[in-house]
Formats: structure tokens, C-alpha cells, sequence
């Protein structure tokens, strides 16, 4: 398929060719609704201005990009980490960038750094929608921890759906039949998989699911420390917690240690700094983040091989770590 042109922009913008290329220069003296128009253009025709065109042609590019969730959480960090440190080994170099989970953040962060001309990109996708992917065809993209919302490009993640079944009916299998899930966000398809698997765990351990014991956290507007001290102080509080996410286990930790809670049972899925050194040391979903940002790296390496591999799914093994907290029993 032709690339399009700044001929095509302008024709369908019905604006001169100095103008487009003024507009997506980032000049002044344009009036905002023909920047609007030819905007539109360059949306509608997958348009990659020539500089960009030029240097994804010339791959030389010495640096893989990574686009992450955020840096604060601990899973992220750990992964990017791993990723910096396999391209320091093989001479490449890395730049990060965040999310913010707003999916117009993601893109201004992908072209930025297609404009730094890096040798790959390693993305973990908000909601979408990703169509403006298919503008970065000349470059890889491996999606990590979740797929994109269009097809073609690998994926690097764990099986988040069967995994938190499991931590869930490690719980079950103490005994626990009120078990909360902390870390309900419907804003990503990670947590919707553990949330269904957290619901399949409690199903057939023949337990009804009681709505006020799944809640959100943690989000701009939700602190987790204090969605635990409010299920605690129900009248029939939860005798165990699945986490669904560090961050939000951060936040029950800290509401069960100092409220000298730790007869609750805690299951994490994911580790986070300072668990093991809690009494007890917090049962954790080992999703290895590690591990899959070195998978991630080995998809970015395939593919700056043979770009016309076919896609993966790459699913990392984890396992469920016994730390203490998740042994708990079940009051009788």
C-alpha cells in the first residue's frame, strides 16, 4: 500500500502543501480551524510526516523505547529495569516514558519516541483504541502485559485469568469463605481476567459471591489502605484478601499491620518492596516482571530479525509463592 504523501494531506485538507507541512511542524501562524482540518488529514490517512518516514527507514536508531503504566508501580519498575539492563548488555541504549493510563498520553508518548527514532518500542497498552499503531509498522511493537486492541503485534503476559483462580482458592482451601478482591478496575483487561478468575475460584468452592466485598483501588480518587480499613469495619468483615495488583497490596498491608490485622489472610498477585520482611511475609502471584521484560526483549530481538515472523502470545510462567499471610485458616 502507497505511503501517503504531503500531496495527500493537502488535497484532503483543501489546504496549501506549506501549510500542512507548518501544521505538522508544530509553526504558528495557522488558524485553529484549518490546524483542526488538517489534523484530521494526517488522522484519516495514517500520515507519517517525512522526517519520521526517513528516519524509521534508516534503522539507526540505537535505542529500544519503553512505554509503561507508571514508574510508581513496582511491577513496572522492576520490568523496565530488566529491559534496560539487556540493552546495556547488547550495546542499545533505552528511553521511558508513562502512560498515565490516558490513552491520548500513550500515543503523544509513541511518537515521540518514533521521532527519537528508537530500534523498537515496548508498550503496555491502556484501552485503546490503538489504530494509530499501524502508522509504526516500520519499527517493532511488543505489547506487554496485555494486548493492543488491533491485531499484529506480540504480546508478552501472564495468565492472569487461571493464576488468580488459583491465589483464590489457595484461600478457599484454608477455609475462608468472605474473601475480597482489592484492586477492582474496569479500565483494563488484566484485572477484569483476575476479577473473573477470583469469581470462578469462589463458584466452585461453592461460595456466593457478595458484591460489597470487591472493591476498587487504588486510583487517582481511591486509596486502598482505605477501602481495607472500611471492609474491616463491616459488620461481617472479609476473613481473607486477594490483592489484584502491588499497588493496591501496598495499600492492604499497610491497613492490616497497623491495625494489627495479620490474622487475615493475604494473597498479592505480584511482589512488591518489603513483603518478605512483614510477619508474615505476604503470599504473593509471582508474575515475575522480570522475566517478562527479558521475554519482551526477546520478541523486540525476533523481530528486528524477521519483521515478518508470525505474532506471538508469549505466556510467562508464575507461580504462587507461601509466605505465610495467605496460610492463614479460617476462624472457626
Amino acid at each position: 500500500m502507497r505511503r501517503p504523501t504531503l500531496h495527500d494531506v493537502a488535497a484532503e485538507a483543501g489546504v496549501s502543501i506549506k501549510t500542512v507541512s507548518r501544521v505538522v511542524n508544530g509553526g504558528s501562524n495557522v488558524s485553529p480551524e484549518v490546524r483542526e482540518r488538517v489534523e484530521g488529514a494526517v488522522e484519516r490517512l495514517h500520515y507519517v510526516p517525512n522526517t519520521l518516514a526517513r528516519s524509521l527507514k534508516a534503522g539507526t536508531g540505537d535505542t529500544i523505547g519503553v512505554v509503561i503504566d507508571t514508574i510508581a508501580d513496582p511491577f513496572f519498575a522492576t520490568l523496565t529495569s530488566a529491559v534496560e539492563e539487556r540493552a546495556l548488555d547488547l550495546g542499545l541504549g533505552t528511553v521511558f516514558g508513562s502512560t498515565g493510563f490516558d490513552p491520548a498520553r500513550e500515543r503523544r508518548q509513541v511518537e515521540r519516541m518514533a521521532m527519537q527514532r528508537v530500534r523498537a518500542l515496548i508498550l503496555a497498552p491502556t484501552e485503546g483504541p490503538h489504530d494509530y499503531l499501524d502508522r509504526f509498522q516500520a519499527f517493532p511493537v511488543v505489547a506487554i502485559d496485555r494486548a493492543t486492541t488491533v491485531g499484529g503485534f506480540d504480546t508478552v503476559r501472564v495468565d492472569d485469568f487461571g493464576l488468580a483462580r488459583a491465589a483464590v482458592s489457595h484461600l478457599t482451601g484454608h477455609g475462608h469463605r468472605r474473601v475480597a478482591f482489592v484492586g477492582s478496575d474496569e479500565r483494563f483487561v488484566t484485572t477484569r481476567d483476575r476479577l473473573r478468575g477470583y469469581h470462578e475460584a469462589l463458584a466452585a468452592a461453592g461460595i456466593e459471591p457478595d458484591p460489597a466485598l470487591v472493591r476498587p483501588g487504588p486510583t487517582r480518587d481511591v486509596d486502598a489502605t482505605e477501602v481495607v480499613l472500611e471492609l474491616l469495619a463491616e459488620p461481617f468483615p472479609p476473613t481473607a484478601i486477594f490483592a489484584a495488583n502491588p499497588r493496591a497490596a501496598i495499600g492492604v498491608a499497610h491497613a492490616l499491620h497497623t491495625t494489627n490485622r495479620a490474622d487475615v489472610a493475604f494473597v498479592s498477585f505480584g511482589d512488591f518492596p518489603l513483603a518478605t520482611t512483614l510477619t508474615p511475609g505476604v503470599t504473593i502471584v509471582d508474575q515475575n516482571p522480570t522475566s517478562i521484560g527479558l521475554a519482551a526483549m526477546d520478541r523486540v530481538l525476533a523481530r528486528l530479525e524477521d519483521g515478518d515472523a508470525p505474532v506471538q502470545d508469549v505466556l510467562v510462567d508464575a507461580l504462587l509463592v507461601p509466605r505465610g499471610s495467605g496460610e492463614i485458616e479460617a476462624p472457626a
